[in-house]
């Protein structure tokens, strides 16, 4: 390679990311830092569910299988619900 067929230097590395604000450091201990408690227990629900569903999914017969997926959807539904703030369905 001819010294006039120099390769550019690299670009510089990318800046640091910012320091997130929801670090547990950045609140006072025995505070919570999630402040949505309905969303977080449908959460918890929602992940719990799936959980469940993968470990017994091999082992569940054709019909907790389709009630597995029907509660999935709706669990789904229930935290969109909550995130978003829509109104909860008519009953």
């Amino acid at each position: 390679m001819s010294p006039r067929e120099k390769k550019p230097p690299p670009p510089p590395p990318p800046p640091p990311a910012p320091a997130r604000s929801s670090s547990p450091a950045a609140f006072p201990p025995g505070t919570e830092r999630r402040r949505n408690r309905p969303l977080r227990e449908g959460l918890d629900e929602l992940l719990s569910h799936t959980r469940d569903i993968a470990r017994r999914a091999k082992t569940m017969t054709p019909a907790e299988l389709d009630y597995a997926q029907q509660r999935l959807e709706w669990l789904a539904d229930e935290v969109w619900r909550v995130a978003t703030g829509e109104a909860p369905p008519p009953e």
